[in-house]
């Protein structure tokens, strides 16, 4: 089963997100894929995401129901892919990352358009929205990488 893990600065914000996001389009598509979210620094362990996060997944009808954790050694074998949401979450990802790791690592934009994904904790609602939508797009880029490609009329 391939696997996927997202990682951002806490866990609480767009990590949870994208993991929601991309779980839901997945199992919508009927693929099997085990999807997990984590975060370089360990400041919201054991929490649940950001209600802002929550309530963004509510509105589109996405379940999201994670559980923080940070980034740990073995999710490098663990994982075939680790997406960072942006530069600063890169350099960590890659100053953690073992000798022995197999994990593609990649910025989640480089699935689109390139662009990061802004944290919008101290924002309001409308950067979760942004978040949301950015997530949309890159899960499908990122699902035509793992070989599920497009049908006739271009979606999944």
């Amino acid at each position: 089963m391939p696997s996927v893990l997202f990682v951002c600065l806490g866990n609480i914000c767009r990590s949870p997100l994208a993991e929601a996001v991309f779980a839901d389009l997945a199992k919508k598509r009927g693929l099997d894929i085990q999807v997990d979210s984590a975060g370089t620094a360990g400041y919201h362990v054991g929490e649940e995401p950001d209600e802002r996060s929550v309530e963004v997944c509510r509105k589109h009808n996405v379940p999201i129901n994670s559980t923080c954790r940070q980034l740990a050694k073995d999710d490098f074998t663990a994982f075939d892919y680790i997406i960072g949401m942006d530069s600063m979450n890169m350099r960590n990802i890659e100053k953690a990352k073992p000798k022995n790791a197999t994990a593609k690592i990649a910025l989640f934009g480089s699935f689109g358009d390139g662009k990061v994904i802004d944290d919008p904790y101290y924002g309001g609602p409308n950067g979760f929205e942004k978040v949301y939508q950015q997530c949309l797009r890159y899960s499908e880029g990122l699902l035509r990488d793992m070989g599920f490609g497009t049908d006739e009329g271009g979606k999944l």
